[in-house]
């Protein structure tokens, strides 16, 4: 009788925020493409157990209960220690820096894959060297750590996010939505990197009473940090759902499956809003939509590409943000108007 082989395991350090966590799954895609049976257990802040969660790659999450930049040694130490136990044979360590190699280190995980970063030697045992020019895109980067420093393809396996009519149903009861057949328009006006990522909201206001005119539903999604400029477009848009710090972040991902059409700014639900598989239209000020594009074929983008762009600032140096201010409610409408067929 031939005994059966054991499943390889692999840990996987995440990052710290919404869309890069949406981007790993691709590497976790790529895990399961080189290897079926390969087990993939993820180390994640906590919030992130919801989107993991959606994952089918994924087989467990472990909480780190760190708070973003934090060191915290005793509970990476307490995590390192009690991971000895499963016996993971690789982790790959996504974030470079050299606190979050520390969880596969203590758990004496004998290969242990990531970027040369904060001084880690020892800590990184199979070190690679980052080209930038070649893994200009952070899928990437992510992926190029399953196959020996190279990328699997020139196109990535794409985030899918799972999102099951249960669940949508859940969601729309739990935050009183009633069912209907109008078509939905989501919008997502904030980004927690900083105003020069946000698209103004007075457009996203113009936009919504736009849609509304047309008999479209009109939610506005985000987490509690954005209730200011949310409730800035509900001012200026009187019909609008506005949703913003109501639902956790499993619900959004069923919010964001249901809706027609999602307009983003360049954050963390827009790369939700695609793993989806929502048509989405993604607005980009300061950052690139070469860098972190929404990871799907129903996606379109929406980029001035000044001279100026892309800064990667968090406000505009220059004080005018052209880059945003110059994309008419017009061109998104057009935009929407295409996405929805």
């Amino acid at each position: 009788m031939t005994a059966t082989a054991t499943p390889r395991k692999v840990l996987v350090v995440g990052p710290a925020w919404v869309g890069d966590m949406v981007m790993a799954q691709s590497l976790f895609k790529t895990l399961k493409r080189q290897d079926p049976q390969v087990e993939i257990d993820v180390v994640a802040p906590g919030w992130s157990e919801p989107l993991l969660a959606r994952m089918p790659e994924v087989n467990r999450t472990h909480p780190l209960a760190v708070s973003h930049g934090k060191l915290n040694f005793g509970a990476r130490w307490s995590l390192g220690r009690g991971l000895r136990r499963q016996h993971y044979d690789q982790a790959i360590v996504l974030p470079r820096s050299a606190k979050s190699a520390l969880v596969p280190w203590l758990a004496g995980i004998p290969r242990r894959t990531g970027y040369r970063g904060e001084h880690r030697y020892g800590l990184i045992n199979d070190m690679r060297a980052l080209n930038r020019t070649r893994h200009y895109r952070t899928v990437d980067r992510f992926v190029a750590l399953a196959n020996n420093g190279c990328a699997q393809s020139v196109n990535p396996p794409q985030p899918q996010l799972t999102s099951f009519s249960d669940q949508q149903t859940a969601a729309m009861h739990a935050l009183e939505l009633a069912p209907g057949a109008e078509p939905i328009l989501a919008l997502c006006p904030g980004a927690e990197y900083g105003p020069a990522k946000r698209w103004p909201s007075e457009y996203f206001a113009a936009l919504a009473r736009q849609y509304l005119s047309q008999g479209w539903r009109v939610w506005l999604l985000g987490s509690g940090k954005d209730a200011t400029i949310t409730a800035a477009i509900s001012e200026q848009a009187p019909g609008v759902t506005d949703l913003a710090g109501r639902t956790s972040l499993g619900q959004a991902i069923d919010l964001l499956a249901i809706s027609t059409v999602v307009v983003s700014n360049d954050s963390g639900l827009m790369h939700v809003a695609a793993a989806a598989g929502t048509a989405v239209v993604a607005l980009y000020g300061s950052s690139d939509p070469q860098y972190t594009p929404p990871l799907s074929d129903r996606a379109q983008v929406v980029y001035q590409g000044l001279d100026c762009s892309p800064c990667f600032a968090r406000e505009c140096p220059l004080g005018h943000l052209n880059c945003l201010r110059g994309t008419s409610v017009n061109e998104v409408a057009t935009a929407v108007n295409e996405a929805k067929g």
